[in-house]
């Protein structure tokens, strides 16, 4: 079973980025699809991004001029970079991957999840 650890979140001022950054424990071009989850307090959890074998990818429309996910196979690592944070921004940021079927933008087809990064973003 494959492992995920992410880091890089924090807190950071409206209009602020980070890099968040998700390292498997197994080669990344092995997994069909990994993306990244957000979830705020009292909210369900929701696709931000994903990626797939052919580094396609899907953005959840509120972030998709904002943030950029990428994946370095060699280092089996994936990526979400954030520029122009907003308020509406502030969740735990989870790493998710499927090792089979579709890629598509719904934490419930994903079976594999990382702890979790916070990201806050408040003045």
């Amino acid at each position: 079973q494959v492992k995920l650890v992410e880091s890089g979140g924090g807190s950071v001022q409206p209009g602020g980025s980070l890099r968040l950054s998700c390292v498997a424990s197994r080669s990344t071009s092995d997994l069909r699809c990994m993306g990244w989850f957000r979830q705020a307090p009292g909210k369900e959890r929701e696709g931000v991004a994903n990626i797939n074998l052919l580094s396609e990818t899907t953005y959840l429309d509120s972030v998709k001029d904002r943030f950029a996910i990428s994946k370095d196979n060699a280092e089996n690592t994936l990526y979400l970079h954030m520029l122009n944070l907003e308020p509406e921004d502030t969740a735990m940021y989870y790493c998710g991957a499927r090792t089979w079927g579709g890629c598509a933008l719904r934490p419930d087809e994903y079976t594999v999840w990382g702890q979790g990064t916070q990201v806050t973003v408040s003045s």
